[in-house]
């Protein structure tokens, strides 16, 4: 087999602090298998490389460098279950230079329209997936069809507006079920959109989709250098600034922040959070615009995303520690988030060994958001951490989570 970039860059780096694989598996806090199974060419979770990054004492970007393309089973080309996405995101297009989007109705109506796609985001938002999925391919052909409909004036511009909104919603859809190039193709397309207009607040909600695909990818380095560059460009006055701009600056801080942290720079993420922190303070509360790639965001938010920046960082003793410390009554965070949240407790728990109150976490947010936990890596390596640190048999509820979460016993 050949080398992949990952495997070859870890065995590198090993060799040269002069460690063995023993040795840097130790110190990293995983079996030397994992070690084994990675520099034999095998894959393994996102955390796993920061936790090895960390003992190595380099970012993670440096165990992920440019090489030349591999065969990858995963990639989003290969999921049929995606093909009406695909086909609604990116129709091809004509020799006129228009997109080939068949039969569409002769005058789009823009406020019917943008009724539809505020259904939609409700929908994203309580985490109704299938749903979401069913409706977004025709409400994405809908919003081509407006655009190609209006060439120019007020009518174009609102055009090019809702589609903006539309295809940001499909971006975050696509990045929650990992369809990552997809979801990156529907988020740049929305940024050029928000331009077009000169939308620049709505051009920013953009890239914070964008760097949160980033981040899922693993590109940590282009994650944190674009949240922070566009973070510098629309900067507000916070004693003049509105909510919606407020918001979208405290959004790109934290996104910039969840790549310094996962990229082993935790004085950075720590920075990026402390300035977010002051955009959720001048706001007071949470505030929500389903639309808005930034979706909720308040003082509630942003030390959400400090206990995950914690997390990362493997404290699980921090995690719990300032979950017990929340603000109250300052709103709801979105259900993504504040799933989020609640898994990363979970997790704790798990790596702290209170395998019952992690079970009882994770039985809980099956109920309350089974197809969000569906899409959930974290999820199963909570519950298989609760699964190896168990003496006695396992329970009724953690039987049926190990079937849920695919986690073999």
């Amino acid at each position: 087999m050949d080398d992949s970039p990952t495997d070859t860059r870890l065995r590198e780096l090993r060799r040269l602090r002069g460690l063995t694989q023993e040795r840097l598996a130790e110190l990293a806090g995983v079996s030397p298998g994992v070690v084994k199974k990675i520099e034999s060419g095998g894959a393994a979770r996102i955390e796993t490389y920061h936790t090895l990054a960390r003992a190595l004492g380099v970012r993670t970007s440096r165990l992920f460098e440019p090489a030349g393309p591999q065969p990858n089973p995963h990639a989003d080309a290969g999921k049929l279950d995606l093909l009406s996405m695909r086909k609604a995101i990116s129709p091809p297009v004509t020799l006129s230079g228009k997109l080939d989007l068949g039969p569409v109705d002769d005058e789009p109506n823009l406020a019917h329209l943008r009724q539809s796609a505020q259904a939609v985001a409700l929908a994203y938002h309580r985490d109704h997936y299938p749903r979401t999925a069913e409706l977004l391919p025709g409400l994405i052909r809908s919003a081509h069809g407006a655009v190609e409909h209006y060439d120019s004036g007020t009518e174009r511009a609102q055009a090019l507006t809702v589609r903006s909104e539309v295809l940001q919603m499909a971006g975050r859809y696509l990045t929650q079920v990992r369809a990552y190039d997809l979801a990156h193709m529907a988020l740049r397309d929305a940024v050029r959109d928000a331009v077009a207009v000169g939308d620049r607040l709505n051009a920013a909600s953009g890239v914070i989709g964008q760097a949160w695909v980033l981040l899922r990818q693993g590109r940590l380095d282009e994650a944190e250098e674009l949240a922070s560059r566009t973070a510098d460009e629309v900067e507000p006055r916070l004693s003049q600034a509105s909510r919606e701009e407020l918001a979208a600056w405290g959004w790109l801080l934290l996104r910039a922040s969840a790549a310094a942290a996962r990229n082993n720079r935790p004085d950075s993420a720590g920075e990026l959070v402390a300035a977010a922190r002051a955009a959720g303070s001048a706001l007071g509360e949470e505030v929500t615009e389903h639309l808005r790639g930034w979706g909720t965001f308040g003082p509630l938010t942003v030390d959400l995303k400090a206990i995950e920046n914690e997390a990362v960082a493997d404290r699980p003793d921090r995690v719990l520690a300032m979950s017990t410390r929340l603000p109250q009554g300052v709103g709801r965070a979105t259900s993504d988030n504040w799933n989020r949240h609640r898994l990363d407790v979970a997790a704790a728990h798990a790596r702290l060994r209170h395998g019952d109150e992690a079970t009882r976490l994770l039985v809980e947010m099956r109920r309350q958001a089974p197809e969000w936990l569906r899409h959930q890596r974290l999820a199963a390596a909570a519950f298989t951490d609760v699964v190896r640190t168990r003496k006695r048999s396992l329970t009724a509820d953690q039987r049926d989570l190990a079937e849920f979460l695919s986690v073999e016993l």
